[in-house]
């Protein structure tokens, strides 16, 4: 059943904060109500009175959720920046404890109920890759961002990023994996905040993806555009992009090995399915110390639409290829006075850790006394351990519709830890 259900009240809750500073305050939790749909199970069903076994109950859609802090003994505004703050652990933390999937299981008839209570069910491995166009909250210089990232709002299960420092097109490169209870209902929630220093951040952006969306096994590659607020979808701001490589695993699929995102560079299930050989003839033991190593063939076929960057109406462009881990560098010939530009060159990347490697492809005009910019694209190499050969198109970022035109192929060189 699910019912809708309002509650308002003045419960007498007080909280022992303890600041960073070792400072306690004594923070009293004032007039609390929320409104939402609440979900009750009657389970399992029995052949005897009542006819079931117990009741398990959730807040399955909050629509409103508010309550007041107060200082016993002083006022929380006299404290900077610790109102905010609380206000988000305290909601963070009530919605986790009430909300899908988070159950209170209430036994009717005795018994093992267990079973009913929530269970990790998967696990979702996310690489945080880069933002760009991020709006600038700084007067001097531009914004030092950093990233939330989370499934259940609770501090000790939220991922923060790197800062970033004077930079609105930041590139992480970072990996998190997370537990999943429920991906049928679960999001993921990414924040992307401004760090301010001994300040409290300020918030440039938020957004979420719902699990769902995910087909289990498979990388999915994403820009999610930043709102102002999750629960107000009236923003028309452009906050800027932020760019996460996903996948999701259900505990119920072959996870033998390593988790892919590892900083140890483990074996992992996709390196299962791509190293098949030579798992079939390493032991258990030598799998998990398998690395991704390869040289990886980047064909730079052509580009179209290039912006017009000279004065006479075209360009002498060319591109510049840095694989960001290694700083491996390449460059392309320089096509005089075109837009679309046919150079056809390939150029071999020598990889020793594939699954954490960058590829940047940067488009260049040539002029005498320097270059300009003319656009910029980012990838992984998830995609070509995956498939190993393919040709695409790429679209290119800075531009309104330019495109590269690429092949990559990825030749594996298996190789185990000592």
């Amino acid at each position: 059943m699910e019912l809708d259900m309002q509650w308002d009240g003045n419960p007498k809750i007080v909280l022992d904060i303890k600041t960073k500073l070792g400072v306690s305050l004594p923070i009293q939790v004032k007039n609390i109500g929320f409104t939402g749909v609440f979900r009750v199970m009657l389970k399992p069903l029995v052949d005897e009175i009542p006819c079931f076994g117990a009741i398990c109950f959730s807040l399955k859609e909050k629509r409103k959720f508010v309550f007041t802090l107060k200082v016993v003994g002083g006022d929380i505004s006299s404290i900077p920046g610790i109102s905010n703050a609380l206000e988000e652990t305290i909601h963070g933390a009530i919605e986790d404890s009430i909300t899908w999937p988070a159950r209170t299981i209430i036994p009717i008839i005795p018994g093992d109920y267990s079973y009913l209570e929530m269970k990790v069910e998967g696990i979702l491995e996310v690489k945080l890759i880069e933002a760009k166009e991020l709006t600038n909250k700084d007067m001097i210089g531009k914004s030092d961002p950093f990233v939330k990232l989370y499934v259940r709002p609770l501090p000790a299960k939220t991922k923060i990023s790197k800062t970033i420092d004077n930079q609105i097109n930041p590139i992480w490169n970072e990996h998190y994996e997370f537990e999943v209870e429920d991906a049928s209902t679960q999001r993921l929630t990414i924040k992307v905040y401004d760090d301010e220093g001994v300040q409290a951040a300020e918030l440039i952006g938020c957004a979420q993806i719902p699990l769902c969306e995910l087909n289990h096994g498979k990388v999915k590659d994403v820009w999610l555009k930043l709102v102002k607020d999750l629960d107000i979808q009236r923003d028309n701001k452009n906050r800027g992009q932020v760019h996460l490589e996903l996948l999701y695993f259900p505990h119920y699929s072959e996870r033998d090995l390593m988790n892919h995102f590892d900083p140890d560079f483990r074996l992992t299930t996709l390196e299962k399915t791509l190293k098949h050989d030579v798992a079939n003839k390493c032991s258990s033991r030598m799998k998990k110390d398998a690395i991704i190593r390869g040289v990886l063939s980047v064909n730079v076929i052509s580009a179209e639409g290039l912006p017009s960057v000279d004065v006479m109406g075209k360009s002498d462009p060319f591109v510049v290829l840095l694989m960001k881990k290694s700083e491996q560098k390449h460059k392309t010939r320089v096509l005089n006075d075109t837009l679309n530009p046919v150079w056809n060159q390939t150029f071999d990347f020598v990889v020793e850790d594939g699954l954490h490697e960058l590829l940047i492809m940067d488009v260049f005009d040539h002029d005498t006394f320097g270059k300009d910019k003319m656009g910029r694209c980012i990838m992984t190499l998830t995609r070509a351990i995956l498939e190993e050969e393919f040709t695409d198109v790429f679209r290119l970022d800075g531009t309104e519709s330019a495109i590269l035109n690429l092949h990559l192929k990825w030749t594996p060189q298996n190789i185990i830890k000592e």
